[in-house]
């Protein structure tokens, strides 16, 4: 610190300062260590200090010195370090002054602090740390931390060293504050592939005695650059693959290196080939695993090429390319084709009818394309083969439909491959039905119950009769055979419904009169001849509490007045009298009770419950009245119960002269008079609701019956009802020439109603013209199945209603009976890709030899396996023209030849004749990229010769 005079004012008169001393001593003295002997240097006696009470001032400063007075001397008081005091100022020095008194002097006193090398040049850090890219150019500067040397003039910091210095120098720069600037210099290219990370010792050194230095530890990491682009273990990979190989099947595994690091080292491989079918074949994952992704087929390509690309995330890439060879087996399942086939024939068809053509093809070769059909054993049926490919299947023996009226055909073909690979296709044959079984009811006779005072009309049971016969052989109708009930009709006792068999009860039955009756009911099938069977039914009507009880005894009049006497002296239980009554109902509902409801004294009476005998129960005194009067009740025991009153006059007297007196003034009871009356009002109500109810009912069910007997007239549509035997067209000649099976959906507009007809035995076939409101047209047919007795449209249509077009019926023809064809030639055509639709093919009648006359009475027409049809037949030319546009390209791909293979087919007799189609290429195609452009991210640090591979055309002629 620097140490200030003072000047003091004492006694308000100035003083001079009468003297100036200066020394000069190193820093870091011990305390005690002499600075100067003052008094000597002052010129005064030690005495003087004394005397004059010398002492020294530093102000606020801290006192470093001290005075000796004993000796005159100064000396150290505290240890004194110049860089606290002083820092980086130079001189360093501390002011102070001494003073005396008596008289009083003051001397300044200068010490002069020098500098020793008491300090180490030293960094704030003890290491630094760069990140330093590869690719950074020689000459870049990297600034160093600079160090710190407390110490000044030639104790300071005085130079720097760097080591080792292979890639990089030190440059020191002098700043105008007299500091220095140090900078690290690249001077040579750094490579991370040979040395990733550096590590470097900057030394600071002072020049003081002895000489002193710091150092700083400097680690600098390379970061990796893209300068390295990916290279392939081999340029050409070859691999083999069987084409059954699963999807997810390990092709081959490839392999690209890039000696980059990190991000720039990660290597994507990409399959070149965007545009062919490899890439949706064949997968690459992130290892360099070749996987399969979809299926191979040897008969498609024997063999798949592949570019594959190593990218790395600078752009930079490397190619290879990968040739896979497919190696071919069985892997081709025979393909049936159903050519024609019969959905029904007839029981009585004759053996060896043919029921179905099959085309069978192997796409593979040789033994794995070799085929043998069968069939399911235990069937009536054999499969032949007739001319390479085609199969026919026939009858073996008669049918019987009522054995087994459906049979499912299992056709089985299997190659002579290894192992041997099989198809199948399931035919199903319906098997028509010719009337020979009678209906059978499922019982022998039938018994039914039917409870008395039934509504008429009301259904009183259902019998069943089945008919193991079809269709309309197995329609059955029930009919009432004629046969009288006590010279009644028993018409006139039931009806049976002739579609369901439900038999109902014509009037009300009585049980009071009759108790049961038989009768025969016949079931009818609606075959010709039409045969039938009967069984008997018994029925037996039920009692209903239906009739009240009717007192016999004692018999009500209705004048006089009937008397029972008691005499006086009757013990306890004298009967009175005994009521007697009846039910002429049966069962529960003639049991009787009998109830004492009234009575003049009911202390003196009892009525027995099930006998109705009146008996006394006490004793008859002289108190008791004469006139004694009971009201008897009598119920049944039906539900709900009916009943009866019967009043009872008792005479309670010795002698009948007594009796009469007493019952002269006996007036007549009117109670019942008023409820008879009661009653006959209220039935008379009753009666007339009933029959204004029944008369509006008859006539709403005329007025009904009126308007459907007007909507069906209208509607234009036949309605056909059972018809007995006599009607029945056995030989085409009866009042009704054709019977019709048919199905009705009407709406209410009849433009839109649709109609299904088929026909049972004629050879007519109603069929609904869509843009008709209601005309029916009959067009006669040709010889062919339909002249069978069971139409196969109605069968088919039966089976199959989702084909069923709305406001259309469609006619299914198919092949009943025919011989067994053969393939008759074959014959091939080349024609160009692309051709118009309507084009030439080639006139087919004339290459095969065939009259244009035998195309159109052979009904030929074209089949082809997989069911495109790019090819039709104009049969009144002959010739085969272009129906849709080929593609070469869509329909083979780059298989080569490209041929279309399918076969016309002619009728009566069966001929078939192959017919192969070349399609030859025309440059339709230009070559074209997967995309219009592509990009490339590419460091400007890239070496000239990096790689970067382009996407290749495609051309698909």
């Amino acid at each position: 610190m620097r140490m200030q005079v003072l000047l003091f004012i004492s006694g308000l008169s100035f003083f001079l300062v009468s003297g100036q001393v200066s020394y000069s001593i190193p820093e870091e003295m011990a305390k005690g260590s002499l600075v100067g002997n003052i008094a000597h240097d002052l010129g005064i006696d030690v005495r003087r200090l004394k005397s004059g009470n010398a002492r020294i001032y530093t102000g606020k400063s801290a006192e470093y010195i001290e005075l000796n007075k004993e000796r005159g001397v100064l000396v150290i008081k505290d240890k004194i370090d110049r860089e606290a005091l002083c820092e980086q100022t130079a001189p360093c020095a501390l002011r102070f002054q001494i003073t005396l008194e008596n008289p009083m002097e003051l001397f300044q006193i200068i010490v002069e602090i020098t500098d020793i090398n008491d300090n180490t040049p030293i960094f704030q850090k003890a290491e630094k740390r760069f990140e330093i890219s590869e690719s950074a150019v020689v000459g870049s500067k990297f600034l160093l931390e600079k160090a710190i040397d407390l110490d000044i003039g030639r104790n300071g910091l005085q130079s720097y060293t760097l080591k080792p210095s292979d890639n990089f120098i030190l440059k020191v720069h002098g700043q105008v504050d007299g500091s220095k600037k140090v900078e690290m210099i690249l001077q040579k290219h750094l490579d991370r592939e040979k040395q990733e990370a550096i590590s470097l010792i900057l030394t600071a050194v002072d020049g003081g005695e002895p000489q002193m230095s710091g150092t700083m530890q400097i680690y600098i990491t390379v970061l990796d650059a893209n300068d390295n682009a990916p290279v392939f273990t081999h340029s050409v990979y070859k691999a083999n693959l069987k084409e059954n190989s699963v999807k997810g099947t390990l092709v081959t595994k490839v392999s690209a290196s890039d000696a980059d690091k990190d991000t720039n080292g990660e290597v994507t491989y990409v399959i070149g080939n965007s545009m062919d079918t490899v890439a949706q074949l064949f997968k690459v994952t992130e290892e360099g695993d070749i996987i399969l992704d979809g299926p191979i087929d040897y008969e498609k390509a024997k063999h798949y090429q592949i570019d594959l690309e190593a990218i790395d995330r600078g752009g930079l890439s490397d190619s290879c390319k990968i040739i896979i060879d497919i190696t071919d087996i069985n892997d081709n399942s025979p393909i049936i084709n159903v050519i024609s086939k019969s959905h029904l024939i007839p029981e009585d068809s004759p053996a060896n009818t043919v029921i179905a053509m099959l085309s069978v093809n192997d796409p593979d070769s040789e033994r794995n394309g070799n085929i043998e059909c069968i069939i399911n054993e235990n069937i009536p049926f054999s499969i032949k083969s007739k001319s390479g490919s085609f199969y026919s299947i026939i009858t073996e023996s008669n049918l019987d439909r009522e054995k087994a009226s459906t049979y499912n055909i299992s056709v089985v073909c299997s190659d002579e491959g290894v192992p041997s690979l099989s198809s199948s296709v399931n035919l199903t044959l319906q098997i028509t039905d010719v009337n020979d079984n009678a209906p059978v009811f499922e019982k022998t006779t039938y018994e039914a119950y039917i409870v008395e005072n039934n509504t008429p009309g009301q259904s009183i049971f259902m019998i069943k009769a089945e008919d193991t016969d079809w269709n309309q052989n197995a329609r059955v109708s029930y009919i009432l055979e004629d046969s009288s009930l006590n010279g009644v009709p028993v018409s006139s006792y039931v009806s049976v419904s002739a579609e369901s068999g439900v038999i109902h009860a014509v009037r009300s039955f009585d049980y009071e009169q009759i108790k049961d009756f038989q009768f025969r009911v016949k079931a009818q099938d609606g075959g010709s001849p039409p045969l039938s069977s009967n069984v008997s039914v018994k029925i037996l009507i039920q009692d209903q509490n239906d009739n009240a009880p009717q007192v016999l005894y004692p018999v009500q009049t209705g004048g006089s007045l009937v008397a029972e006497m008691v005499p006086r002296s009757a013990d306890v239980g004298y009967l009175v009298t005994k009521v007697v009554a009846v039910d002429v109902d049966s069962g529960q509902n003639a049991w009787l009770s009998y109830k004492l409801q009234k009575a003049t004294d009911r202390a003196l009476f009892e009525v027995g419950l099930q006998n109705g005998e009146i008996r006394t129960i006490r004793q008859v005194t002289d108190k008791d009245v004469v006139k004694q009067r009971l009201a008897v009740i009598v119920e049944d025991n039906g539900q709900p119960s009916r009943s009866a009153t019967v009043v009872v006059n008792v005479a309670v007297a010795d002698s009948f002269p007594e009796v009469l007196s007493e019952f002269t003034d006996f007036t007549h009871d009117k109670e019942y008079n008023d409820n008879l009356t009661f009653y006959l009002v209220l039935a008379l109500a009753v009666v007339s609701f009933l029959f204004i109810t029944c008369l509006v009912v008859i006539i709403s069910v005329k007025i009904y019956r009126w308007r459907q007997s007007r909507i069906l007239y209208h509607s234009n549509l036949p309605v056909i009802p059972y018809y007995p035997p006599r009607y029945s067209d056995t030989l085409g000649t009866g009042t009704l020439q054709h019977v019709y099976n048919y199905e009705v959906c009407r709406t209410t507009d009849s433009r839109k109603s649709d109609c299904k007809f088929g026909r049972a035995g004629s050879q007519n076939v109603l069929i609904m013209d869509p843009s008709s409101t209601g005309t029916m047209q009959r067009i006669q047919s040709e010889k062919s199945i339909l002249d069978e007795p069971d139409s196969p449209l109605e069968m088919d249509r039966k089976q199959q209603p989702d084909k069923a077009m709305k406001g259309q019926v469609g006619l299914l023809l198919f092949i009943a009976v025919i011989s067994v064809g053969t393939a008759s030639g074959q014959v091939s055509y080349s024609i160009p890709e692309e051709m118009k639709i309507g084009s030439l093919v080639g006139n087919v009648a004339q290459d095969i030899g065939l009259d244009i006359k035998r195309l159109v009475s052979g009904k030929a027409r074209i089949h082809s396996a997989d069911g495109v049809a790019y090819i039709e037949l104009n049969k009144e030319r002959g010739v085969l023209l272009i129906r849709d546009r080929i593609d070469r390209e869509a329909l083979c791909g780059e298989t080569t030849p490209c041929a279309l293979h399918f076969q016309m087919i002619l009728e009566n007799p069966m001929e078939m004749f192959r017919i192969a189609l070349e399609i030859v290429d025309i440059n339709d195609n230009a070559p074209s990229f997967a995309s219009n452009n592509k990009h490339f991210d590419i460091s400007e640090s890239a070496v000239v010769g990096s790689k970067f591979v382009l996407d290749k055309a495609n051309d698909a002629d």
